[in-house]
């Protein structure tokens, strides 16, 4: 790390400037840092004509926790090279890196200056019919075509390789099947449902079935995944949205992608509970968010069998029977880790605005008590549940 310096404001004008050519000579040139959240600098570089880039450095720590957290600045390779992988596999639905610097942990990437951040807006009430179609796309297209359907067994294994993430993982394994199964001192737990908390701690059962979804996520290297697909890493527009922010991305299984957009589409749609206190208006949005929910497995179902159906390279594999066994567990392991989604950001570390947001604290805490239920019904009826359909029906019985 001799190289690595942490940038300020005038070395990503440079860094921007000698390695994109969008600019021109003799541009006057302005940057902001504005900072992505927990981890990391980022930086907004614009000139004189409006033309702008965007600037992400990895810190050698948890921005959010400060140098008492060391972390690797290799996830700026990661995230680079999943961004760059990605968009070769979905070019619509994930933002464009232009440079990465491997000594300075930096990246040079599109602005999407004209997206919004889908989190946002879905707390805010909109709405985009485009969503869920075009996330099925991008969730298909990354996860098929860097799976063992698509890939030769060397190429595959190359690749698994190639993006281990040790450390990011463990932050993962730790705040989405750890941390809030017992009293960490991590977690984030409101007072209104502090002995909703204690029963998780004691609910045995619950545990063994994380159990097996933590080690399903340890042990089963499906597909490069993006590995923190929320609404938070997703912008949209009327048109469009785009996938940013890969850097716990590694091979794992398909489902965890799949489960934690589900899980993070069901925290909105419980928040609204608090957040919208019409009637018709909450259940028209909450309406929208299940037929979300659905249109993503059903497209994801579809297009994933499609590409199976014409595209493996694998003889073995190309077993109808088998491709039958093999989607219908990426469906009960979307469900799971939609569940453990729920759960940790009601319980754990990381929050999110769609339950944090309601500002009484009573409603909060019944959204927040929901979220916590449905987790478990998830979790543990994963097996059971035969289609996206009763999922749905699921949904509404325990809001009742």
């Amino acid at each position: 790390m001799t190289d690595y310096r942490t940038f300020t404001t005038d070395d990503a004008m440079r860094f921007a400037d000698e390695h994109s050519g969008l600019f021109g000579d003799h541009s006057k040139l302005s940057c902001e840092e504005f900072g992505d959240g927990n981890l990391n600098l980022v930086f907004r570089v614009i000139n004189d004509k409006g033309t702008s880039l965007i600037v992400k450095q990895a810190l050698p720590y948890a921005r959010c926790v400060g140098e008492s957290w060391p972390l690797t600045i290799e996830r700026a390779r990661i995230e680079a090279e999943v961004l760059l992988k990605h968009r070769k596999l979905c070019p619509d639905h994930t933002v464009e890196v232009l440079h990465y610097d491997a000594a300075l942990a930096a990246i040079l990437m599109e602005d999407l200056k004209d997206y919004r951040i889908l989190r946002t807006e879905l707390v805010a009430g909109k709405q985009f019919l485009h969503l869920a179609p075009q996330l099925a796309t991008y969730l298909a297209n990354t996860l098929y075509y860097t799976s063992d359907f698509a890939l030769t067994g060397p190429n595959k294994k190359q690749q698994v390789g190639q993006f281990l993430n040790p450390e990011l993982c463990l932050i993962t394994e730790d705040l989405f099947f750890t941390d809030p199964y017992c009293n960490h001192e991590r977690n984030n737990i409101h007072s209104e449902i502090r002995n909703d908390a204690l029963q998780l701690w004691h609910d045995e059962a619950l545990q063994a079935e994380v159990a097996q979804l933590k080690a399903a996520f340890l042990s089963q290297p499906q597909a490069l995944l993006h590995g923190d697909v929320h609404t938070g890493s997703i912008f949209i527009n009327d048109e469009n949205c785009k996938l940013i922010d890969a850097e716990f991305g590694f091979y794992g299984p398909i489902g965890f992608d799949v489960g934690s957009l589900t899980g993070n589409l069901l925290l909105n749609y419980l928040g609204h509970f608090g957040l919208t206190q019409d009637t018709e208006t909450r259940q028209r949005h909450q309406d929208y968010l299940l037929l979300q929910v659905q249109t993503l497995w059903q497209e994801f179902e579809k297009q994933f069998k499609q590409l199976m159906n014409n595209e493996c390279r694998e003889p073995t594999l190309q077993n109808s029977l088998y491709q039958q066994r093999f989607i219908q567990q990426v469906f009960r392991d979307t469900l799971g880790y939609a569940g453990c989604e729920l759960i940790r950001r009601t319980v754990g570390l990381a929050h999110v605005a769609d339950l944090d947001s309601i500002s009484d604290g009573t409603l909060r805490g019944q959204s927040e008590r929901k979220a916590l239920r449905l987790g478990r019904e998830l979790i543990m009826q994963r097996n059971e549940l035969a289609g996206i359909d009763q999922v749905l029906t699921l949904v509404r019985y325990l809001q009742n």
